[in-house]
């Protein structure tokens, strides 16, 4: 098990990044369906699926390099 990576800080950023974006993004698409706004759920929709792909990024670059090969 590696302790330190190389570039150990832009996958700290993009695993947060990737969580609050999917946080927010459920908040302001429940508070858009709740208010009937169309815009904010789309906003919404968008945050979420932009935290999903930061946290699918962060796990590919992890499982890229395994540990047997």
């Amino acid at each position: 098990m590696v302790a330190r990576a190389s570039d150990g800080q832009l996958l700290l950023v993009k695993k947060l990044g990737g969580l609050i974006a999917i946080l927010v993004g459920c908040l302001l698409t429940a508070v858009g369906v709740t208010f009937e706004s169309t815009s904010t759920i789309v906003v919404g929709v968008l945050l979420l699926v932009l935290g999903a792909a930061l946290l699918t990024l962060k796990i590919m670059r992890r499982n890229q390099s395994g540990p047997f090969g």
